[in-house]
């Protein structure tokens, strides 16, 4: 996939961005494959944890500038470009399982919007992150903006894309930005391992909180049919008869997901 790579081993996928060069900066071919690799998910049932990282020591710096003479040329071109990040984002953004975005060094723009795409967000104690359009003359796209102000409010939103200046992890982790900040050489393990944790447990209830609290977040009423079928789905389904069985025996579950197997 040229400058994206796509790995699974076990229970999890590994989308890489592999551009050290450039510190993994995103230009539209990559959009397009980050778009392909989470098709090819979501058609491995086995791949119950997605992990997004960068090689060479940074996630994304975000769009390739020495692609944007061509990328912004004229107005199509921009539609063109515009729809293959777009695409891509909402693909990852739309995966049935849990996605992670381990950050180390830059998580910048692009970069920061791929971040903004997963679930979760893992950095490392040295990484930075930052939106900076305005340094530019761009927008953040509305799908971007508004998946910013769900994490941090909108004052925030505001001051970051405002200034465009640079977040430690420290005061990343304070307003919300990303989910834990762990050292630099421990990024990796603590990522692995928090998908192993995932990986044993009911595939049902974690695929289905995922789908609620996605669909609350985009306004859906608490009391809605759909989300109450989810509910009885999960109370009737055979995950929670199997977690029934293993506390009155006081063993581990064995949970089924998609005709698969997952033991402590």
């Amino acid at each position: 996939m040229g400058d994206l790579e796509l790995g699974f081993g076990g229970a999890l996928a590994r989308i890489r961005f592999n551009a050290p060069a450039r510190r993994n900066a995103i230009n539209r071919a990559t959009w397009r494959a980050l778009r392909d690799a989470c098709l090819a998910i979501a058609a491995r049932p086995e791949a119950l944890v997605v992990v997004v990282e960068g090689a060479g020591g940074h996630f994304s710096a975000g769009a390739d500038i020495a692609e944007f003479d061509a990328v912004y040329r004229d107005a199509e071109a921009t539609r063109d470009y515009v729809e293959a990040m777009r695409s891509a984002l909402s693909a990852l953004a739309s995966l049935d399982r849990p996605t992670i975005a381990a950050i180390e060094g830059a998580a910048v723009g692009g970069g920061l919007a791929v971040a903004l795409a997963c679930d979760l967000r893992f950095a490392a104690a040295d990484a930075h992150l930052a939106t900076p359009p305005a340094k530019l003359g761009l927008l953040y796209g509305a799908v971007e903006t508004g998946r910013l102000v769900a994490l941090i409010g909108p004052a925030r939103a505001k001051d970051l894309l405002f200034s465009g200046r640079r977040v430690a992890p420290a005061e990343a982790l304070a307003i919300g930005l990303v989910d834990r900040v762990v050292p630099a050489a421990e990024l990796n393990g603590a990522v692995e391992t928090y998908a192993a944790e995932l990986a044993v447990l009911s595939q049902r209830s974690i695929c289905g909180a995922k789908r609620m609290v996605d669909a609350l977040a985009a306004g859906a009423a608490v009391d809605s049919a759909a989300l109450a079928a989810e509910v009885e789905d999960a109370a009737l389904g055979e995950d929670f008869r199997e977690g029934r069985a293993a506390l009155a025996a006081k063993r581990s579950p064995r949970f089924m997901f998609r005709g698969t197997k997952t033991e402590r």
